[in-house]
């Protein structure tokens, strides 16, 4: 039984990025060298694979099995792992749902199908057949990841209240609205149990954190914690502590991270991530798949000093035989 059946969804719960090798293949040694870093972190709740930052777009069944496979040897034994489900398939969401229960996942990230883009919102009877696919599949905690509106793939208010009334499993949303007001929303009335229950809202608005939190979210989930997961625990520390001095500081150091990370063109941030974790000395390469390409000299270069700014000043590569 999942440990999330018994204890809330909370906290913070970094999404880790993966290597890849010169011929983008996935670079294991490398792969697990990076989860190791982020899982020493104290204060996680949980650690996030097969996410957005993993670049799971990218990835087939079979190489999703093994990084959750991979992440289960290197960290499960001290850290729930939960895994991320995208598919624009509701069974082959359930294969997925399926595959992660067996391998030892703790929950699952499920993500809005993209075969809803044109007009989903109007239909609400998909979103909910789509958690109730895999809920029959699994008794694996979910979270609903909640997309812009203007996305299209955002599920509406109430079409989330039904979610959540209808398919029990759902515990937690990880918003990514993008909306302040919706976001506040969001967890003044899931976390005010508007829904017959109280689940847990995480934010994901990493470019606006300290506000997010500062909103009453109960937790976060981005994969900005595979760079600054020490940075990520200790805003949240502050802000449920109340110590607005030592949130606004290290909010401070955040901050430049962030603009870098998060600036136009969005698609770039994980690129961006995985850039920074090379010039910290904790990655050999930064290798993207197609249609993600590498970022140019400039760009890297502001990259380095938006992490002088963060006082995490950039030391160069890792060696291949550190891995």
């Amino acid at each position: 039984m999942s440990i999330f059946n018994s204890q809330p969804l909370d906290g913070v719960i970094p999404a880790t990025l993966l290597a890849f090798d010169d011929d983008m293949m996935i670079d294991e040694a490398a792969s697990r060298r990076h989860l190791r870093d982020v899982a020493a972190t104290d204060g996680l709740s949980a650690v996030t694979v097969n996410g957005h930052a993993s670049e799971v777009h990218a990835c087939s069944f079979d190489e999703q099995q093994r990084i959750l496979e991979m992440s289960l040897d290197e960290a499960g034994d001290h850290l729930p792992m939960i895994n991320g489900i995208y598919s624009d398939s509701s069974l082959e969401a359930a294969r997925l749902a399926r595959m992660a229960e067996t391998a030892g996942a703790a929950a699952l990230l499920v993500f809005p199908p993209n075969s809803m883009i044109m007009g989903g919102q109007l239909r609400p009877e998909m979103a909910l057949t789509h958690f109730k696919t895999i809920a029959d599949a699994t008794d694996l905690p979910m979270i609903a990841f909640q997309y812009p509106q203007i996305s299209g793939l955002g599920y509406p208010f109430e079409t989330l209240l039904r979610m959540i009334q209808d398919v029990p499993s759902i515990k937690a949303i990880k918003d990514w609205s993008n909306d302040a007001m919706l976001h506040e929303k969001h967890i003044r009335e899931l976390q005010g149990g508007a829904a017959g229950r109280a689940i847990s809202v995480l934010t994901t608005h990493s470019s606006w954190l300290m506000a997010s939190l500062s909103m009453g979210a109960n937790g976060l989930l981005s994969g900005a914690g595979s760079v600054i997961p020490e940075l990520q625990v200790a805003l949240f520390q502050a802000v449920k502590a109340g110590d607005l001095p030592a949130a606004q500081a290290i909010n401070d150091r955040i901050y430049p991270l962030a603009q870098a990370f998060y600036t136009p063109p969005f698609l770039d941030m994980h690129n961006r991530m995985k850039e920074c974790l090379v010039l910290l000395g904790r990655l050999e390469r930064a290798v993207v798949r197609p249609p993600l390409m590498k970022l140019s000299d400039t760009e890297i270069n502001r990259l380095g000093q938006a992490l002088n700014a963060a006082g995490l000043p950039p030391v160069g590569a890792v060696s291949a035989a550190a891995e």
